[in-house]
């Protein structure tokens, strides 16, 4: 077993119930996205043929170097993609260039969204990112012999720990633009900077260690970056519900 430590190799959970839990997670976006609109049932619906083969298939047999964490991320980026989508074809838009195609139906989207969408997919992709390569690191050897290609597998320990720092640094940047460009509001971006500058110097410190001490702290940096990545959501997240809230019973 490559990765013993795992979930399902572990015995913590057996192959059956993991697939039990993730096809009635799978129900309820399939079911979620369809109540929405065809547009948002065609994004989920392309996102899931692509994880399934990309898991099962490809990042195994695939000969780009890195391929594995190259593209894992994509399976977060559909979240961003699927917001947007959703207001875009669930929501009356003005100002806005207005599309009717066949099967999936009408959407409509100025250029400032569609801009702020890919800036909010570039955010989730290194953020995401950033936070697998340590991980990576830490299962470069289990990763080798299943031929799996990773930064660190296609580069080495210490490359993928500072393409690890440049993902973290530039998903912050990105993150403070989105802030400025949004409806998102500064009192949020405060705490977003907090947690970014906190997992930013956590990633650098863990640049400068040796090879072996990458490999046995690898977790503890994946962890601290994904809960940066998910931290960030749930601000905004938060964000929007409260200017949603204040609006509906406050100004209305």
């Amino acid at each position: 077993i490559a990765h013993p430590d795992r979930t399902i190799p572990s015995g913590r959970i057996t192959p059956k119930q993991f697939f039990v839990i993730a096809l009635i997670f799978s129900a309820i976006v399939f079911t979620g996205a369809i109540l929405i609109s065809v547009w948002c049932l065609f994004v989920v619906g392309m996102a899931a043929l692509f994880v399934a083969f990309h898991n099962k298939y490809l990042k195994k047999i695939v000969k780009i170097p890195a391929y594995s964490e190259i593209f894992t991320p994509v399976q977060w980026v559909v979240v961003a993609i699927f917001g947007y989508v959703a207001i875009w074809t669930a929501l009356p838009q003005s100002h806005a260039m207005n599309y009717n195609l066949p099967i999936v139906g009408p959407i409509a989207f100025d250029a400032d969204s569609f801009i702020n969408m890919i800036l909010l997919v570039l955010f989730t992709y290194f953020a995401d990112d950033a936070h697998d390569l340590p991980e990576g690191i830490h299962d470069i050897d289990g990763d080798k012999k299943l031929g799996v290609r990773t930064y660190a597998s296609s580069f080495g320990v210490k490359t993928s720990a500072k393409i690890s720092f440049t993902m973290f640094f530039l998903s912050g940047i990105l993150g403070i633009i989105l802030y400025f460009r949004t409806i998102l509001s500064p009192i949020f971006l405060v705490p977003f900077l907090i947690i970014w500058l906190y997992t930013l110097s956590w990633s650098y410190r863990y640049m400068k260690k040796d090879e072996q001490e990458m490999k046995d702290t690898g977790l503890i940096i994946g962890q601290k970056g994904f809960n940066y990545f998910l931290t960030a959501f749930d601000l905004m997240f938060l964000d929007i519900l409260l200017q949603m809230m204040y609006h509906s019973f406050f100004v209305a």
